[in-house]
């Protein structure tokens, strides 16, 4: 089996198309519409610019599909070099895309109280209230999301060290930025008052993907059999 220029090039698109949705959905509309600590004010935003955060969400949606479509893809392009390991890669994706999926539901969950479609208290603030709740459970959901974000690239990295097509060095950025991803998530579950620092120490670690796309995207993979390279 021989690594072809179509198979990088697919790969990338999928990556292309998993990032783009990703600084909209979770850096934009929650810095614009969610005003920490304040449920009224916050529901005030998101039912003033509902479309936009209706957006954010199909955004997550858009992403967690392309997430899977890109992890069936490097499975075709890696699974010569070892299976089993293009197998566990395929399917911590799975679980996070399944995590995406489960996560969401908060996100409408909490519009919906918002707009009073569920529930008729006769307080309003105990809806804005309740959706506040469901808003940062969406948080903590991404939290704990990054725990699979990060260890899907741990095969995913080995995988490229050991596949004789891809610069090793891009296996080992891979590796980096997975503890980079758990620490992250970790800190922020078990010390979150820690967690602001960890994300600014460890910034530099999660370009790793970074690397590894431009390369699939410009340069792509050398033409040389699996075999070869085992």
């Amino acid at each position: 089996m021989y690594p072809t220029k179509k198979d990088t090039r697919i790969a990338a698109l999928f990556y292309v198309l998993m990032g783009m949705p990703a600084p909209f959905a979770l850096l934009y509309i929650p810095r614009t519409l969610i005003v920490r600590g304040d449920a009224a004010a916050t529901a005030k935003n998101i039912l003033a610019h509902e479309m936009l955060f209706r957006a954010g969400i199909f955004g997550e949606l858009f992403s967690a599909v392309a997430f899977i479509l890109l992890a069936l893809a490097l499975y075709r392009l890696l699974s010569g070099v070892n299976k089993t390991r293009a197998s566990l890669m395929v399917i911590l994706v799975a679980i996070s895309v399944a995590i995406t999926f489960a996560n969401v539901v908060n996100d409408i969950a909490a519009l919906a109280l918002f707009r009073g479609d569920f529930l008729a208290a006769p307080d309003k603030r105990q809806l804005e209230a309740l959706g506040m709740l469901f808003l940062g459970l969406h948080h903590q959901g991404l939290v704990v999301n990054q725990i699979f974000w990060g260890l899907w690239l741990l095969p995913f990295g080995v995988l490229v060290m050991s596949s004789g097509f891809l610069p090793r060095i891009l296996g080992v950025l891979l590796i980096v930025n997975c503890f980079a991803y758990v620490a992250v998530s970790l800190t922020s579950l078990l010390l979150p008052s820690y967690a602001n620092l960890v994300s600014r120490a460890v910034l530099p670690a999660l370009l790793g993907e970074l690397w590894i796309w431009l390369w699939l995207l410009i340069k792509g993979a050398k033409p040389q059999p699996l075999a070869a390279a085992a």
